[in-house]
């Protein structure tokens, strides 16, 4: 490396109106800084301050846009870097501002505000896209609730979970919504696919509980719900986006970069249902696998650990095998002559089988579950937290774990969930 290449990258950027700075940050251990000189500039909905620096660490893709034009200064080292003169925050705005009048009117008559529903395939920025929306509905003054039900990657906790979270002010930049007492649900898999009779379940439960929090609050009422999907549109996946249309009772739906899903969904949907065909912005990157795979890690990584701005000091502790029920749900499927009379196939899928821990449960997560007992409540529940098992020992039977809080645990039921952490601490 020359002495020439160590000096800070300086770059200066005067932005129009509706233009966008996007860049990203690809190699490990680089960071990038955006400095807001002049003008106004906001990155997925949330305001710049002027003169504050604002990191980015490897692997961010950023937007800066810009309204009304800007001067930005970006230091470090970016992978990517350029000017957008075409983006479809237009398009976004005119989505929130109609969203805006549904809720101006539900407030007036003391209605459900408008419930949302974001859907598209993998990588068109559909967690970009409730992202916008959510901050411009708070800087409105409005108090959203927001629904995740994209268990790949886990926005309100880790992966493997669906749930909600009220919305009270925009995200911040590094730490994203303030993740004050969201409700979660434990699913326990990286695809809904994996046993999507149990994600119908427990996705239908969790409207259930949306649509009472809507109820029990004036303000959150009017505002409306938003809700991000996963990527998975055909077949099974597109019965799941239907059935969430249903138990979600959506008004609108926004239908990012997929014609033919557009069209599919203004055929199978009564009509009182709004869609909304929107274009997908030129600056989503598609994810390989393998990114997908290290931002779960990172997740569950932050769940534990924090982040650099605001890090986490987890405890280790031991359990008494004797002292938790560890239960994982589904049981292989029996053939069709050994079932008892009377029962389906399909039971095995949300069968709740009792585990006696063992070597093969090392590294994994397990939820702590709020259910009283393991028979009646334990499939829709929602949970406590999470902990990860980081060594068994047989012959003292005991079992250890990472938690985020000290002992004791909030209740003795855990969940097992397919995702495992290696923690490199």
């Amino acid at each position: 490396m020359t002495s020439e290449d160590k000096k800070e990258h300086i770059q200066e950027f005067k932005l129009d109106p509706d233009s966008e700075l996007r860049f990203e940050v690809e190699s490990k251990g680089e960071k990038a800084y955006v400095t807001l000189k002049s003008g106004l500039a906001e990155i997925f909905g949330t305001e710049l301050v002027k003169g504050k620096q604002y990191e980015f660490l490897a692997g961010a893709k950023v937007a800066v846009f810009t309204w009304k034009g800007c001067c930005l200064e970006l230091k470090g080292k970016t992978d990517v870097t350029y000017v957008a003169k075409e983006t479809p925050m237009v398009i976004y705005c005119n989505c929130h501002a109609a969203l805006e009048l549904m809720r101006i009117e539900a407030e007036r008559e003391n209605k459900k505000g408008p419930i949302t529903l974001v859907v598209g395939p993998c990588d068109v920025g559909k967690s970009t896209l409730c992202q916008i929306l959510l901050n411009y509905a708070v800087r409105m003054g409005r108090r959203p609730l927001f629904v995740d039900l994209d268990v790949g990657q886990g926005q309100i906790s880790i992966p493997g979970t669906i749930g909600a979270l009220l919305i009270e002010r925009p995200a911040s930049l590094d730490e994203g919504f303030s993740q004050e007492a969201p409700l979660v649900y434990q699913y326990g898999h990286k695809t809904p696919s994996t046993n999507s009779t149990l994600f119908s379940m427990v996705a239908n439960q969790l409207a259930c509980v949306v649509k009472e929090r809507l109820e029990s609050n004036k303000k959150t009422k009017a505002s409306g719900v938003i809700i991000n999907t996963c990527g998975w549109i055909k077949g099974g996946g597109y019965k799941q986006l239907i059935n969430h249309a249903k138990s979600f009772e959506v008004d609108v739906i926004l239908v990012l970069d997929q014609e033919r899903l557009y069209n599919e969904l203004v055929r199978d949907l009564p009509s009182f249902v709004k869609i909304v065909f929107i274009p997908k912005s030129g600056g989503v990157v598609e994810r390989s696998k393998n990114s997908r795979s290290e931002a779960r890690d990172q997740r569950i990584r932050e769940y534990f650990y924090g982040t650099p701005k605001n890090p986490l000091y987890p405890h280790t502790f031991e359990l008494k095998l004797s002292d938790v029920k560890i239960f994982k749900i589904g049981a292989p499927p029996l053939p069709d002559s050994c079932l008892p009379l009377g029962m389906k196939a399909e039971d095995h899928l949300t069968k709740i089988v009792p585990i006696t821990p063992n070597a093969a449960i090392l590294h994994h997560i397990l939820a702590v579950s709020y259910a009283k007992k393991e028979e009646d409540d334990l499939l829709l529940s929602h949970v406590a937290g999470f902990v990860c098992v980081t060594n068994i020992d047989m012959e003292r039977q005991t079992l250890s774990v990472l938690s985020p809080q000290p002992k004791p645990l909030p209740n003795n039921i855990l969940l097992l969930s397919e995702f495992q952490f290696m923690d490199s601490h």
